[in-house]
């Protein structure tokens, strides 16, 4: 199994000839692109930076047996061509086992509403946690961790590998954060930091065997 990091929170899974798609957002430029090639697509909530609502709805009117998963919001998005996942679901997306853990996206400020987010672990080894530091009720290989962001912060994100316990961390949602942003994370939170795991940074368009 490849995992193939893109902008953002994006990634993609593939094994053969399956393909599997999280999260193409708004923030990733080749969204459309990337949709239109996966068998399937896990969306963990509604944030435009997870979530390109129009292609995503394009490519449905092009290809109706797309299978789209992700919250309710989600369904209702895309004109009810979505199924819905709570936290305890497994089911099979594009020949991939897929759990779900978690159920509201982290807190940005009392003044803004929480809405649902769903974490994802794909093949019970690789946990893509959308916007979310809730720990899954399950062992964890590879952790992709979310960096930057109005909801993050190091010092949680610190913990959340901690508790999660992975043998692998690979930074995702890392847009919001400059070159050196992006240095300093690897600092705090990998080998010789708060984690004392390396934070793997993977170039967008780059793949990783897992």
């Amino acid at each position: 199994m490849e995992l193939t990091k893109h902008a953002h929170a994006c990634v993609t899974f593939t094994d053969g000839a399956r393909t599997l798609l999280v999260d193409p957002g708004t923030f990733t430029p080749n969204a459309a692109e990337l949709i239109s090639a996966a068998d399937a697509v896990l969306i963990t909530h509604e944030h435009f930076d997870h979530f390109d609502e129009a292609a995503l709805n394009a490519e449905l009117e092009r290809r109706p047996g797309l299978r789209v998963f992700g919250p309710e919001s989600i369904r209702a998005k895309l004109g009810g061509r979505a199924e819905v996942v709570r936290k305890g679901d497994r089911f099979e997306a594009a020949g991939f086992e897929v759990a779900t853990h978690g159920t509201t996206h982290a807190i940005i400020h009392a003044d803004i509403p929480v809405i649902d987010n769903v974490g994802y672990l794909v093949e019970g080894r690789v946990f893509h946690p959308g916007d979310s530091y809730a720990t899954p009720d399950a062992a964890v290989e590879t952790l992709l961790l979310p960096t930057s962001g109005p909801w993050t912060k190091f010092g949680e994100a610190a913990d959340f590998v901690r508790a999660v316990r992975p043998a692998r961390v690979v930074q995702i949602h890392e847009l919001m954060l400059s070159e050196l942003g992006q240095n300093s994370a690897r600092m705090l939170l990998g080998e010789k930091g708060l984690t004392g795991l390396p934070l793997e940074n993977i170039p967008w368009g780059e793949s990783i065997t897992l």
